[in-house]
């Protein structure tokens, strides 16, 4: 049985992180909000912190559960949840602000509501 205290605390990390997301993405309407100007270029590298520690703190949270929490919510594609870290962490360079945009959009807003739901769940 994994340490609920440290379930807890890297469910919290990975809600906060996406509420931070979906904060800083609100005024973003359009991939060039991104590319346009150098206060895009910073929300766009904030944003990509935030994907980091996400992916992150899902690797961690699936170890100390043994594989077992995330794999009840299907919902969410969790291996490339995880593969979003590492592909920003290790080709930054690379990164394209649509994929980031279609995660912000698309995807961190059904994340966040999985991970809510998980901690209702838990009774956490």
């Amino acid at each position: 049985m994994p340490d609920q205290e440290l379930v807890l605390e890297v469910l919290r990390q990975i809600e906060e992180a996406a509420e931070r997301v979906v904060t800083r993405f609100e005024p973003i309407k359009q991939v060039s909000d991104f590319t346009g100007s150098a206060a895009g270029i910073e929300k766009l590298d904030a944003i990509c912190m935030m994907l980091i520690v996400i992916g992150e703190s899902l690797k961690n949270l699936d170890k100390i559960t043994g594989g077992e929490l995330l794999s009840r919510y299907p919902e969410v594609d969790w291996k490339k949840a995880k593969g979003m870290r590492d592909i920003i962490t290790h080709h930054y360079a690379d990164i394209s602000a649509e994929a980031v945009y279609y995660t912000c959009q698309d995807k961190i807003p059904q994340l966040l509501a999985t991970i809510k739901k998980i901690r209702a769940e838990l009774g956490l």
